[in-house]
């Protein structure tokens, strides 16, 4: 009768309620998994804006460079054409 007393303890006071914390833990390990899902994928997209800028500062410091370059030229025509009169 005590062996029977102990086991129905053994099964409704300790484990029943440790079987309901494994299953609270794995619906939260879910939840933190499709949170670290939603997180990659935002990062991604950010590493992917991010290159996108630079590729497009790049461009423009090249475009920047070559309107400096060609300024520069004409500044050298035009100095070399007021000379010439």
């Amino acid at each position: 009768m005590l062996f029977a007393v102990l086991l129905l303890y053994v099964m409704f006071v300790d484990y029943l309620p440790a079987k309901q914390r494994v299953t609270d833990l794995e619906h939260e390990l879910k939840a933190l998994y499709e949170r670290e899902a939603e997180l990659q994928t935002k990062l991604h997209q950010q590493e992917e804006l991010q290159a996108l800028h630079e590729r497009q500062l790049a461009a423009l410091s090249a475009e920047r460079d070559a309107l400096v370059k060609r300024l520069e030229e004409l500044e050298h025509e035009l100095a070399g054409a007021r000379r010439k009169r």
